[in-house]
C-alpha cells in the first residue's frame, strides 16, 4: 500500500519549539486532508484531551519568527495564533479525526518521532562510546578522536529554533 505522504515530507515538518519537537496545526491539517480551521475545531470540542503538554498556542513573538523564517506573508494569513502539537497531541488527534486518511497519516507521524528519537539516541550512544575509548589511550590519538567529533557534529539546522530558554539567552 501506497503511503498518502512521504515520510521525509513528514520528518521536514517536525519543529524545535520551547524545547519539544512539535508540529504546526496548519502542517498537521494539510497531512491530514482537512483545514485548519476544521481541525481546531475539533480540538476545541475535545479540549480536555489536549493538556498543555499535548498542545500549546504560539506566542505572537513565536509566530512572527515562523513567519519570517518561512519568508511568509501576514496577508491573507490566520486571524489566531498557530497551535503546535507534541507527539502525544498528535496521537491524540487520531482519536478526534476519524477518517481512513487521518489513521494513515498519524501512523507515519508516529514512526517519524519514533525515528527521530531512535537517530538522536544512536548519535548519544556513539558519543559515550568514543568518550570511553578517547578515556582508554593516550595523547597519540587526540588528533583522531578531534576528527571524529568533528565529523559528528550534526550539520547546521536549516531551521532556526524558536521560542525561549528557560534561564538562557535567545
Amino acid at each position: 500500500m501506497k503511503a498518502p505522504v512521504p515520510v521525509e515530507m513528514i520528518e521536514k515538518k517536525i519543529l524545535l519549539i520551547r524545547g519539544h519537537k512539535v508540529m504546526l496545526d496548519s502542517d498537521l491539517a494539510v497531512l491530514y486532508g482537512v483545514t485548519t480551521k476544521r481541525l481546531n475545531e475539533q480540538v476545541r470540542r475535545n479540549l480536555r484531551r489536549f493538556p498543555s503538554d499535548f498542545m500549546f498556542q504560539l506566542t505572537s513573538d513565536e509566530a512572527e519568527s515562523l513567519r519570517s523564517q518561512f519568508a511568509t506573508s501576514k496577508r491573507g494569513g490566520r486571524r489566531y495564533l498557530p497551535y503546535v502539537f507534541t507527539e502525544q497531541g498528535v496521537a491524540m488527534l487520531s482519536s478526534v479525526l476519524n477518517s481512513e486518511r487521518a489513521i494513515e497519516v498519524n501512523i507515519l507521524i508516529m514512526r517519524a518521532f519514533v525515528k527521530l528519537r531512535e537517530m538522536l539516541a544512536t548519535h548519544k550512544d556513539l558519543a559515550k562510546k568514543l568518550e570511553d575509548m578517547e578515556k582508554k589511550y593516550d595523547e597519540r590519538f587526540k588528533v583522531v578522536f578531534e576528527a571524529i567529533y568533528e565529523l559528528m557534529k550534526p550539520p547546521a539546522p536549516s531551521r532556526r529554533q524558536i521560542g525561549f530558554k528557560a534561564g538562557g539567552k535567545e
